[in-house]
């Protein structure tokens, strides 16, 4: 049985009006993980914000073992939205036991393609919206050269920091892992939680030929 700890940072009272929902949709998240994979025990640090961009009702991360940070902005406090939000992370937090969220951008775009698709796999419905982002011409093309950098720029790739619409990598890897998983109807999101990067490197080639991109297998970045 999976041991968590819910810290709420509250001295300031920020997230008075909404705890008992928090501690609710925390709870739901945990059972509704739990029934599809066996979670590490691991710490939940909650705090406000006061964050009024499209995407600052609430946002997480998973940057370490054991451990999940989420932000959320109370007055805008939706339990299904955070829900959804933290099940995300959850993907990540079963990631970290096996080769971690990655290093290299090819490692990156299959941890969020991977926790994309486990939000579906556990929530249903619709792809959240930034699994959805249409990719900028030669996007593939691009990823594909630098799938094995370690020095790529993340917050270009998923952040929108930069020329790359935001959330770019995040509907890339969406899309290997949804070819993957149309090939092989046995695979799922939560049995893929730890597998290596580099195999689904070669569903983003194909991608990329079948879109006319030029093939990157000699790219001297590559690699």
């Amino acid at each position: 049985m999976t041991v968590w700890n819910i810290h709420l940072l509250n001295a300031r009272h920020a997230l008075t009006p909404v705890l008992s929902e928090i501690r609710q949709a925390s709870r739901d998240a945990v059972a509704r993980t739990s029934s599809h994979t066996d979670l590490p025990d691991f710490d939940l640090v909650i705090r406000a914000q006061s964050d009024r961009s499209a995407d600052g009702a609430v946002q997480g991360q998973a940057l370490a073992p054991g451990v999940v940070e989420v932000a959320l902005t109370p007055d805008r406090f939706d339990p299904q939205h955070f829900t959804r939000a933290l099940v995300r992370q959850m993907a990540h937090l079963v990631r970290w036991e096996g080769p971690g969220y990655g290093r290299s951008l090819g490692e990156a775009l299959v941890s969020e393609g991977l926790a994309g698709h486990f939000v579906l796999q556990v929530m249903g419905g619709q792809p959240d919206p930034i699994d959805t982002v249409r990719p900028a011409q030669g996007t593939l093309r691009q990823a594909m050269n630098e799938w094995a950098r370690r020095d790529y720029d993340h917050p270009r790739w998923f952040n929108g920091k930069g020329d790359l619409r935001r959330g770019t990598g995040n509907s890339l890897g969406h899309r290997i892992l949804a070819e993957h998983l149309a090939e092989r109807p046995g695979d799922t999101a939560a049995t893929l939680a730890t597998a290596p990067a580099e195999p689904f490197r070669q569903i983003l080639r194909r991608l990329a030929s079948a879109e006319g991109q030029a093939d990157p297998e000699a790219a001297p970045s590559e690699g």
